[in-house]
């Protein structure tokens, strides 16, 4: 019984017993089958208004922005409606001081003035389908591990090879519920994408780190942007001639606003949760891999924010960079105390006790050694897990590191047996030339090399050195003092320095590779030994994953036979969910109760001239003295800025449109509480919330604040 048989898993899944809380990321292919729970809840269409193949639906409006954002279509004009958060890059990459759309936002004017964003792309998802018996065709108990995975992986290939023929798409197949279920994806991927509009950025990241994943929050956490197709309105490389896409179904935009349990849901591309995890596995996130995390980074933050404050180049250069960094570190934070709060490690021991019960009277014992394997292949993974940790958040923390590492391709005939050809040599200097540019735009190399001094040694009070009160590093260096030995490789490195690079890659060909300068660079020998540190990590943790990987395939199979009653939905992947829920306040500590949404009072309240994450725009405090909200005031006069609701979200569903029970926008989902950060591995109904920009403020900051009504026009709006 170790694979779970495609028609068992059919029965398991639709035929269990409907057990519907708010925790649930559904596919929405499979919606019918909550349907009437969520129309008891108040929904007012069908599933088959949110997801058909036959006709135009909500699917049709809905975009994964760039690799790991949502959007919403919202005009018949390919007008797409994503978050600040998820722009920060393309704006930042347009900014310069003398046009510094960061600080003073951007709004084009007409089609002309539109900004193209070459790594923007919005992928459109046309179709899924179950391939599961397809994928697990021929697969049978008495094969090896490794016969199995050549035969899957063969099938996916064969399959998705034929599907992309035949659709002229781009087809991917997609693994649910930890491998026992299998789903083909049908994108359409459009590739000239452009800025439309973005506030400035005291609207669109407002409370700046300080308030992000908190909640009460006042953040126009909004950008607009414009999808070109080609003249039959098909995907198309960036050009001139690009004529608006023209989507199926645009979003319609409610101004009748949100009440305390209404019904809402959102529509998005979630992309990681772990929910059927162990104990040992929720252990190994908030007690290993965590607190080095946070350690690192903390100290990466205070680096670069000193650097942001002294000047405005590297203010502009680091921006979008500080805040990926610090999203990550705060949000760990919040979900170890979330774990803790919850007891989760113990709960999910209690299950697991559970478990072992049912196992041993089940199925002749077929489950009772599982749970014992995977605690021992957790066991064994620890350690890897601790190194390669270290590894990425500290020695390849500089961003020197990385970029000098991917010019490794060019010296493969010096390191290896495995000859390339002089083309193929020729094609990825190329590449790497034209890379150079970018990467020195964005970055400060004294800022960096900062960075590399105080990463590369491990603490010795760290409480996660296994070796101790005594520093350690993970990579040897010469004998001489480090800081020396740091300032000695960044002023003679070629890779330091935009002019020296490029004039030795204008130098190096095929057959002078071998003694180059990049052959001899201190910088690049050490990156080497870097990676040759990593890769002896990174093999046994990967192959000791791969067991638990397996193994987590049963145990999941395993707890859906335990619980039959129980309406499973899968772990977030990266691809289209529905999730639903109620506008809701709550309650985070003892005698504290939050309101479930908030207004441009409350923004006014927070101002601080000597915080710049609390700066209010000068424009904006004119239009609130004169209460100049136009038709986006709700019933009691004031401007709403954002709200919460019980709706599951995770990364990914940034950007992803709230809809009400008729299926039109009401907000835009941007994040979540802090006291719920855990959910990504065990949801509490009682503090997980989701916080969305409210609709209203949004169209009155482009109207009222930007003065783009023609933005509003193209706009189909309700009340």
């Amino acid at each position: 019984m170790k694979y779970l048989k495609p028609f068992l898993f059919f029965v398991l899944v639709t035929l269990c017993l409907p057990m519907f809380p708010d925790e649930g990321m559904w596919i929405p292919l499979l919606l019918n089958h909550n349907e009437a729970d969520m129309k008891s809840r108040g929904m007012k269409i069908t599933a088959e208004d949110i997801y058909s193949v036959n006709h135009s639906s909500l699917k049709d409006a809905i975009v994964k922005f760039g690799s790991g954002c949502t959007g919403e279509f919202i005009s018949e004009q390919g007008l797409v409606l994503t978050n600040y958060h998820c722009a920060h890059g393309a704006i930042q990459s347009h900014s310069s001081i003398d046009h510094d759309y960061l600080t003073h936002g951007f709004w084009a004017a007409n089609y002309s003035e539109e900004l193209p964003c070459p790594d923007a792309k919005v992928t459109l998802l046309v179709k899924m389908e179950d391939v599961t018996k397809l994928v697990l065709q021929d697969i049978t108990k008495e094969m090896t591990e490794s016969e199995v995975d050549k035969l899957r992986s063969s099938n996916i290939a064969n399959l998705t090879k034929q599907a992309a023929e035949e659709s002229g798409m781009k087809v991917e197949i997609r693994s649910f519920f930890s491998g026992n279920q299998y789903y083909m994806l049908y994108n359409q991927v459009f590739e000239d994408v452009r800025l439309v509009g973005a506030p400035p950025i005291g609207i669109g990241k407002f409370g700046g780190e300080t308030d992000n994943w908190v909640w009460p929050r006042h953040t126009g956490d909004f950008t607009l942007f414009r999808v070109y197709a080609d003249a039959d309105n098909n995907p198309a490389k960036y050009s001139a001639n690009n004529k608006p896409y023209q989507p199926k179904t645009a979003l319609k935009i409610s101004l009748a606003g949100i009440k305390e349990q209404d019904f809402t849901f959102v529509f998005g591309y979630p992309a990681r949760t772990n929910e059927y995890l162990t104990s040992y596995a929720i252990a190994q996130t908030t007690q290993i891999e965590a607190p080095i995390l946070i350690n690192a980074r903390t100290k990466r933050l205070n680096i670069i924010g000193a650097a942001m404050q002294k000047d405005d180049k590297t203010r502009i250069q680091y921006s979008a960079k500080y805040a990926s960094i610090a999203n990550a570190w705060k949000k760990r934070q919040g979900e170890i105390r979330g774990i803790k709060k919850l007891n989760g490690i113990e709960e999910k021991q209690k299950f697991e006790a559970q478990f072992q019960e049912w196992a041993a009277t089940y199925a002749g014992g077929v489950y009772n050694e599982l749970l014992p394997s995977l605690k021992k292949a957790y066991d064994n993974l620890h350690p890897y897990v601790e190194q390669a940790t270290y590894m990425n958040e500290q020695l390849m923390a500089p961003e020197m590191i990385r970029f000098i590492h991917s010019f490794d391709p060019l010296l493969t005939n010096v390191k290896s047996k495995q000859k390339t050809s002089e083309e193929s040599f020729n094609t990825t200097l190329t590449r790497l030339k034209n890379s150079v540019p970018d990467f020195f735009k964005n970055l400060n190399v004294e800022v960096d090399k900062t960075i590399f001094k105080e990463l590369s040694i491990i603490d010795g009070d760290s409480k996660n050195n296994s070796n101790g009160n005594k520093p350690v590093r993970l990579v040897d260096f010469p004998d001489k003092e480090f800081d020396k030995y740091v300032d000695e490789m960044y002023a003679k490195s070629i890779f330091t320095d935009q002019q020296r690079l490029m004039e030795a890659l204008d130098n190096l060909t095929f057959k002078n590779v071998e003694k180059s300068k990049i052959a001899k660079d201190m910088l690049y020998n050490y990156v080497e030994r870097v990676y040759q540190r990593y890769e002896s990590i990174r093999t046994p943790q990967l192959k000791q994953q791969k067991a638990i990987d397996e193994l987590q395939c049963t145990y999941m199979q395993a707890q859906m036979e335990m619980q039959h009653n129980k309406n499973f939905y899968p772990d977030a992947n990266s691809t289209l969910r529905v999730t639903y829920g109620n506008v809701s306040g709550y309650n985070p500590s003892d005698a504290v109760f939050y309101k479930y949404y908030t207004t441009l009072d409350g923004l006014i309240a927070k101002e601080d001239p000597n915080n710049a994450d609390y700066t209010v725009e000068k424009k904006l405090k004119t239009l609130y003295a004169k209460q100049d909200y136009g038709p986006y005031a709700n019933a009691q006069g004031e401007l709403p800025i954002a709200f919460v609701a019980s709706n599951h979200t995770t990364g990914g569903n940034s950007g992803s449109p709230v809809l009400n029970a008729k299926g039109e926008l009401i907000g835009i989902n941007f994040d979540r509480t802090w006291e719920g950060t855990m959910s990504d591995l065990m949801y509490d109904v009682t503090q997980c919330r989701n916080i969305s920009l409210d609709i209203r403020y949004c169209l009155f900051v482009i109207d009222k604040f930007a003065g783009a009504q023609h933005l509003i026009q193209e706009m189909n709006l309700v009340k």
